[in-house]
């Protein structure tokens, strides 16, 4: 108690908290506060802010602009399928270098973050560079004769889907592999011993034991997507409009801090409750996979 409530409590408890949570509190609570305290002032169609505090934005945002409502809808369904994706490429993909990669294993790791390395931006171009037109893809399928007339792949929401997948899948499989990798030996030899054949054995104990890197995974490949917009931006084009690129406007565009911001609380809330949803449901072990 005396640490706690004593004279020299502040200087005691103060080296504990480092500089990673001074960093956080400054760069991660401040800027959010600022968002929050900005969301309940009232604001005229033009973006005047004017004093007092209101309810207003958010009544907006949930009874009147249709745009939002179709653009959260819209990403919660993109970053859902980016998700399972992910998850359905990034599973087998983890578990075959965790079990079969050997000797191996360190370079097929590095050949999966490799591309993480390079600038997001950069990458998003040379997608496009790939698959528009003119494009690698569009003019190897036509020096081939497999097609008559270049295909339009941009600016479609498939392309923005396949966007986000090429961007965050390998967020995807490090947790993944960790949390397989991580996994004891003698508990699949003993399931083996009692009569399990190789598929009831992961039903029954590797998929349950690498569930947090699975809700690891969830939580940095579906959240990222659900606020992506520089994805849809460049590769959707005035098209395909995301949640994000709804705010990106209100801000910058527009310059309606009041409503941009009301938006940006909504939209964070809804990642919130995603976290604490996975971590419920992952446990501890899905926390140190993100870790």
């Amino acid at each position: 108690m005396k640490i706690f409530f004593g004279t020299k409590a502040p200087v005691r408890i103060l080296p504990t908290l480092g500089p990673i949570s001074l960093w956080i509190a400054l760069f991660v609570f401040a800027p959010v506060g600022v968002i929050i305290y900005f969301s309940f002032l009232p604001a005229d169609s033009a973006g005047e802010i004017s004093a007092g505090v209101s309810l207003k934005n958010y009544w907006l945002l949930l009874t009147g602009d249709t745009d939002y409502g179709k653009a959260i809808l819209r990403s919660v369904l993109y970053a859902f399928i980016t998700n399972m994706v992910c998850l359905g490429i990034g599973y087998p993909t983890a578990y075959w270098i965790a079990r079969y990669g050997g000797r191996f294993k360190a370079l097929l790791l590095f050949l999966v973050i490799a591309p993480s390395w390079s600038c997001y931006l950069v990458r998003i171009y040379a997608l496009k560079q790939l698959v528009g037109y003119p494009g690698i893809l569009n003019d190897f399928l036509l020096h081939l004769g497999v097609i008559s007339s270049p295909i339009n792949m941009l600016y479609t929401s498939t392309a923005v889907v396949f966007g986000l997948i090429y961007i965050w899948l390998p967020f995807m499989v490090l947790p993944i592999y960790a949390s397989v990798e991580g996994i004891n030996p003698a508990l699949l030899e003993a399931s083996l011993d009692l009569g399990a054949s190789p598929g009831w054995q992961f039903w029954t104990v590797t998929l349950p034991l690498s569930k947090g890197g699975i809700f690891g995974g969830t939580i940095l490949t579906f959240i990222p997507a659900l606020g992506d917009w520089l994805v849809p931006l460049l590769i959707g084009g005035n098209k395909v409009w995301m949640a994000g690129n709804l705010i990106q406007h209100y801000f910058i565009v527009r310059g309606n801090l009041a409503i941009g911001s009301s938006m940006a609380v909504i939209l964070t809330a809804a990642v919130v409750l995603l976290i604490y949803m996975c971590i419920k449901l992952g446990g501890e072990d899905a926390v140190e996979r993100i870790v």
